[in-house]
């Protein structure tokens, strides 16, 4: 099978495997359901703080591993092709896969097409779009922390770090000699589009802090028992 059937193969199973809820089956485990706990949100900083902040790392691994598992299968298949033979339409399609394990993640088929913000899901088609996206990924992990050790807010920082990578791709592929505007513009739309969805995903958190009002991470846990309340602030995974 040549390239792009491949790709397009791999288009819905990485939107099936995106779709599985890890933050859901976590809780579940440790006998808590988070959609109807702390903020009603599956995803890792929810996750946190009904069972504990190593459980934090646990989901946010979990929901980076759905989306770059597929992009480094997708990765070999697109390296097989030299440079020069790689238009356009193989970079979507390469994209595609990556965009499809986001989207599983933010409208799961599994819970009736809800699900968690995709921050940690774009992270993993950040790092598994070698090389075009893995610098630009680890800058904005880079800034996230820097953000977050600064205010404390998991939402700020995602936001700031989704805007980084656009701008720190383009600044790379320029300085590189990468045909950003050529062969390559769909990976530049590509992380405006991801940047874009991500922060609209954050609108309420966004609302909060200009209200000063959003949340810090570090706040002691909803009881497991507690039932769901307004979307936290806090939650970006």
């Amino acid at each position: 099978m040549t390239t792009r059937p491949l790709l397009l193969t791999f288009i819905p199973l990485a939107y099936l495997v995106g779709s599985i809820p890890f933050g859901l089956i976590v809780g579940l485990a440790k006998g808590v359901d988070p959609r109807t706990a702390g903020s009603g949100n599956i995803g890792a900083t929810n996750v946190a703080r009904l069972l504990g902040r190593k459980f934090f790392f646990l989901v946010f691994f979990l929901d980076m591993l759905k989306s770059m598992v597929p992009m480094m299968i997708a990765s070999a298949i697109v390296h097989r092709l030299p440079p020069e033979q790689r238009d356009a339409q193989i970079y979507l399609l390469w994209l595609l896969v990556g965009f499809a394990a986001v989207l599983g993640h933010m409208f799961s088929v599994f819970l009736k097409f809800k699900g968690g913000k995709g921050v940690a899901t774009s992270a993993g088609v950040m790092l598994g779009l070698y090389p075009y996206f893995t610098l630009p990924g680890v800058i904005a992990l880079a800034v996230f922390m820097v953000v977050f050790y600064i205010w404390r807010y998991i939402s700020l920082g995602s936001i700031v770090a989704a805007i980084t990578v656009p701008i720190s791709y383009l600044g790379i592929g320029l300085a590189r000699g990468w045909p950003v505007f050529g062969s390559q513009l769909p990976l530049l739309v590509f992380a405006i589009l991801m940047a874009a969805l991500i922060i609209v995903k954050h609108r309420t958190n966004i609302a909060r802090l200009r209200a000063g009002t959003e949340n810090r991470f570090g706040v002691k846990p909803a009881p497991a028992t507690a039932a769901a309340v307004p979307e936290s602030p806090k939650e970006a995974a």
